[in-house]
């Protein structure tokens, strides 16, 4: 088995808020953009909250509506063995310097996992300096992923709905 690589991070001027998913999926990588299978629900959950254009499917947009918004994107796991997209596959994995980048960016003050394994894996590899623990609000999120067939788009739009308030166009001004 090949060890794959995720993707290097989003980060707008002034971040506030990161989203952490665990490992792009094979999609992902292929197009080499952060949650490119059509079936993930993280783009249009994403520009709802942000009250963006729900109809943005030019990924370049994607991505300028979201560092509009001071919002980042990147994953806990750099590498990892895998077959497939399922999280439940993944081997030998490496994470990302996660603790680095909040003492990069201080700025950032929500993180948010998208899914079970960024959570878990956040947990296990995630040191968050003790400078950053004070100001720092961490969400454990349902994952946008196809794979988590048990709950509807809906559901897990309701679930996210947690970090609507820091998605506040304010934040247009940091980028």
């Amino acid at each position: 088995m090949k060890r794959i690589t995720g993707l290097p991070p989003v980060l707008p001027k002034r971040l506030r808020l990161l989203i952490l998913g665990s490992m792009p999926g094979v999609a992902s990588l292929a197009a080499q953009q952060y949650y490119a299978h059509p079936q993930n629900a993280f783009w249009p959950i994403f520009l709802k909250l942000a009250n963006a254009d729900n109809d943005i499917t030019d990924y370049d947009a994607r991505i300028a509506a979201l560092k509009k918004t001071g919002v980042g994107l990147w994953d806990v796991l750099a590498s990892c063995h895998r077959r497939g997209s399922l999280n439940s596959a993944i081997q030998n994995e490496k994470a990302n310097d996660i603790a680095a980048l909040l003492l990069r960016h201080k700025s950032i003050n929500v993180i948010a996992l998208n899914g079970g394994k960024a959570f878990n894996s956040f947990r296990l590899y995630v040191k968050v300096p003790q400078a950053r623990l004070e100001n720092l609000q961490i969400f454990a999120l349902t994952s946008t992923s196809p794979a988590n067939a048990g709950k509807t788009r809906a559901q897990k739009l309701a679930d996210w709905q947690v970090i609507a308030k820091f998605l506040n166009k304010n934040w247009e001004l940091y980028t």
